[in-house]
């Protein structure tokens, strides 16, 4: 069974920016090192809505990986993981072949969940992995877009591809679901600039409406029939892959894996975990905190390559900007309770998003 020193599992936006930081400093992780993962590019998940809306260009949202690794001497296996072994630290992949590593390092995000009770009359679409709804967004454009779409989940990531759909089908009828109030975890500032836009652009959307059931064509709420869809995107709370849950390792009730704030496994030190994959008390899962553990995760981990042990800790920022894409010439800032909406806004959006995918493709 091949062995790495290092095995960095999943492009999420923490192994992004450790391995950006590796680059930069010229470092090289140990020979036979990996990043192991089910594509040759990872998309940036702050572009996704401006793709759907045309603004972006496809390319301009991913990176290769390729030339990333290969500036840090990490080679790219292209598979998926479908077991987990912590004890006696092996992986397996979908094509049965096995990986025993000395380090691991996670990033392989989380999927939304589906009802529980669904007979599959409904067409399911998950938010992530991103390249999937990208490609079937594409082939909605061109053809065979649903008459009725639904949109289940309130968040962030809901109202923006909620937006940006409404551009990309506008013959498509879209209603958005949200168990709670709209963007319950922004400032309630914020909810109230997306509802008129929401009204606007003809989606009807739901508050309070958790969805329980997909029976014979209709999104359930307990016993009671809502509405009917042709199809569904799932933008709701992501939960981690299901081989975490079974591989010993200590985790949440997302299957998220339980880490310190130096982001190891609090039950299994040679695992680090970060992103949507990992949990830490006060810790949002957003793109915003993915990247700010980039930097911790680069320096732990060469600290523990080299021998020592990982000494700084990650400390969740609780006033980060928050920049939300309306799909059209403005974007909503959200920052310390306030929100607004503005040209001014969306140019710094941009500028950030851009300055990101340039430092990750070293330009």
């Amino acid at each position: 069974m091949p062995s790495v020193p290092l095995l960095l599992a999943g492009a999420g936006h923490a192994h992004l920016v450790t391995l950006q930081r590796w680059r930069a400093q010229a470092y090289r992780a140990p020979a036979g090192s990996c990043l192991i993962n089910p594509t040759a590019q990872a998309w940036y998940s702050g572009m996704l809505p401006g793709l759907l809306a045309g603004r972006w260009q496809a390319e301009q949202c991913c990176v290769e990986l390729a030339p990333l690794c290969a500036a840090v001497g990490v080679s790219l296996q292209l598979g998926e993981i479908t077991q987990l072994d912590a004890n006696t630290q092996q992986v397996q992949l979908a094509d049965q072949s096995r990986l025993r590593w000395q380090w691991l390092s996670l990033g392989v995000g989380g999927t939304p969940q589906a009802p529980v009770d669904n007979d599959h009359s409904i067409a399911l679409l998950p938010a992530k992995p991103f390249a999937g709804l990208y490609q079937q967004c594409r082939v909605w454009q061109q053809q065979d877009a649903p008459q009725r779409l639904a949109i289940i989940g309130g968040g962030a990531a809901a109202v923006e591809l909620a937006l940006a759909l409404a551009r990309l089908l506008p013959a498509t009828q879209l209603s958005l679901f949200s168990a709670g109030p709209l963007l319950a975890a922004l400032p309630a500032r914020a909810a109230n600039l997306v509802r008129p836009l929401l009204r606007q652009r003809g989606i009807s959307y739901h508050e309070g409406v958790t969805i329980t059931a997909i029976q014979s064509g209709q999104l359930w709420r307990d016993t009671q029939a809502i509405s009917g869809a042709d199809a569904a995107l799932l933008a709701s709370g992501n939960i981690a892959p299901r081989w975490l849950a079974e591989s010993a390792i200590t985790y949440d009730a997302t299957g998220a894996v339980r880490i310190q704030p130096n982001l190891q496994s609090g039950s299994h030190p040679r695992i680090f975990a970060t992103g949507d994959c990992a949990s830490l008390p006060d810790c949002p899962h957003n793109g915003v905190q993915a990247v700010r553990q980039g930097a911790v995760l680069a320096e732990n981990l060469s600290q523990v390559l080299s021998g020592g042990q990982a000494t700084r800790p990650f400390k969740p920022s609780r006033h980060s900007l928050a920049l939300l894409a309306t799909a059209d010439e403005q974007a909503i800032a959200i920052r310390n309770g306030l929100a607004l909406r503005s040209r001014l806004a969306l140019m710094l959006k941009d500028r950030l998003d851009n300055g990101f995918i340039r430092t990750l493709r070293g330009d």
